[in-house]
């Protein structure tokens, strides 16, 4: 999955409009927090007396946000090292 696709896929399981039009790492970063911050919400809903269906529903979003973060964090790290090897490359020069 792209940067540019995954952005855009959080941003809708989000419900996030508009995105500023930052670098690359700090939107990221931020679509990290948003994500990281909803699974605490999910986990906290999850702990409660809810019946089957909702309890479910809850679980597989859950899911779907802990992939997204895993998938995001991955990116990020590509990021990095790519932004780690080209000021190694300015360096040597």
């Amino acid at each position: 999955m792209g940067i540019k696709k995954f952005i855009n896929s959080v941003k809708e399981s989000l419900g996030l409009d508009e995105l500023k039009k930052s670098g690359k790492r700090k939107s990221i970063k931020s679509l990290l927090k948003k994500l990281k911050d909803k699974k605490g919400q999910l986990t906290k809903s999850l702990e409660e007396k809810l019946n089957k269906k909702v309890k479910k529903e809850l679980k597989e979003e859950l899911a779907i946000i802990t992939l997204q973060i895993k998938k995001g964090e991955k990116i990020l790290d590509e990021l990095n090292s790519k932004s780690h090897e080209i000021t190694k490359d300015q360096k040597g020069k």
